[in-house]
């Protein structure tokens, strides 16, 4: 990587010192798909809450090209002398031709050299000299409020400049994977996807890769893959065309206050267990729902998000120890990690016998047909909440699994439950909705005041 220029934007001034130090890294990016169906080749831009953060920043801009010829823009950062462009994978996929354009004017043919969904992140490369190399910085010094500046091409306006601070980091968000984005209030549009993203000192921190809005344009929310993460990816991408990473068999949800005290933990640290797939590795290991990991192959986990990028380094095959956290004893198990495979359920039902609970639970027993459909053992269908339930956002039609680390297949199941509880305590209900799983805590009431 080239060595960093000296020179540092502080608050007080403008950013042109940052865009005149790093505007010749970025470039624009233009692509064409041939033969795409006209309605599945214009992606919605807008991100609905709950619904689907998967569609992309990437739409096709209005171009005198026949319908089976879709032309795209988007944007990206020159990694290296060599003519290596990184930039998002949903920019590149499925292309038949892309362009890159430099910001002296030159354009190149260029070529896909392999891309990633599950991160989206993607390298192109051109035959070029005379390019200037992005100065690679570190996202994970990223705090919430720190300045950051975007150069990108929003709509085809190349070289445009936003700013804004950080917003928050190591943000999951529901259906685009496991990326622990950084968020921003920097203006990104269309066009903008694969920008890069500067700190103060003209550092590239993170890969500019969706926005949420309800109106089709931006709203103050900005989402971006950490450079640490994209970094990693590209150099398996240029030596293998493809990413080769782990999967333990497991899924794991972000521990907090009120979840540690249902599962007797001293502080909110560690990665709860919601699901572990059968015959997986996890399972194979002795993990179970319920589990807390604590530490994996002796590195601690205090937050979720660390536990996911140390899986997703992890080399297949390779036997990690997994520190846990069941039923107030501390386990040590050893994981055999295995190549992703992917298993999902889907589910939406109505059912049988039901019963009214404490909490503002109405629920019914799925029949022997329905589990075989879901592809689960146990679980509760929701037919209505309210109450505590509902101020916890449990709604009809969720199902829930288990209570604390119990299975639940039976409504006497969760009524026996409950009666073990002492009131006023923490409980986890793990719920199943549109094919995820999460824990959610809720405090039963304290036990009635005596006369």
């Amino acid at each position: 990587m080239a060595k960093p220029v000296a020179f540092r934007w502080r608050p007080t001034s403008s950013f042109a010192s940052l865009v005149t130090a790093r505007s010749a890294s970025v470039v624009e990016i233009s692509t064409l798909r041939i033969g795409r169906d006209e309605r599945a080749g214009v992606p919605e831009l807008e991100f609905a809450p709950e619904i689907d953060f998967a569609d992309r920043l990437a739409w096709p801009l209005p171009a005198n090209a026949r319908i089976s010829h879709i032309r795209d823009l988007a944007s990206g950062v020159i990694l290296d002398r060599e003519g290596v462009i990184l930039t998002s994978a949903h920019v590149i996929a499925n292309i038949d031709e892309a362009q890159v354009r430099l910001n002296d004017g030159r354009r190149f043919r260029a070529r896909v050299i392999g891309s990633d969904r599950s991160t989206d992140v993607g390298l192109l490369q051109i035959e070029a000299i005379g390019l200037t190399p992005a100065v690679i910085g570190d996202s994970s010094r990223l705090v919430p409020g720190d300045w950051v500046a975007a150069i990108g091409a929003p709509f085809g306006f190349q070289g445009s400049v936003t700013a804004g601070v950080v917003s928050a980091v190591d943000r999951l968000i529901g259906g685009a994977g496991e990326i622990p984005f950084i968020q921003t209030d920097v203006a990104i549009n269309p066009g903008s996807s694969g920008s890069p993203l500067f700190n103060s000192r003209g550092e590239v921190v993170a890969i500019n890769s969706m926005i949420y809005s309800g109106s089709g344009g931006y709203m103050g929310l900005s989402f971006a893959v950490p450079i640490n993460l994209a970094v990693q990816v590209a150099v398996q991408l240029r030596a293998h065309g493809q990413v080769r990473r782990a999967q333990v068999g497991a899924e794991f949800q972000e521990m907090t206050p009120a979840l540690a005290q249902s599962f007797g933990l001293q502080e909110a640290i560690g990665a709860l267990v919601v699901r572990v797939d059968k015959g997986g590795p996890a399972a194979q290991a002795g993990l179970i729902r319920g589990d807390v990991v604590t530490a994996f192959d002796t590195a601690q986990i205090p937050h979720f998000t660390d536990l996911l990028q140390l899986i997703a380094k992890g080399r297949p095959g390779s036997v990690v120890r997994v520190d846990v956290w069941r039923h107030a004893a501390k386990h040590t198990l050893l994981v055999t990690l295995a190549e992703p495979q992917t298993a999902r359920i889907d589910a939406s039902l109505a059912l049988a016998s039901d019963w009214g609970d404490g909490l503002g639970l109405s629920l019914g027993e799925l029949t022997p047909a329905q589990h075989r459909q879901l592809g689960i053992d146990e679980g509760l269908m929701v037919r209505d909440a309210t109450g505590l339930a509902r101020s916890e956002g449990i709604r009809a039609g969720d199902l829930i699994v288990a209570l604390n680390d119990a299975p639940l297949d039976r409504v006497a199941d969760f009524r026996r439950s409950l009666s073990n509880t002492p009131p006023g305590r923490t409980i986890a209900l793990l719920v199943l909705r549109d094919r995820r799983l999460a824990y959610v805590p809720i405090q039963l009431p304290p036990a009635p005041a005596k006369p």
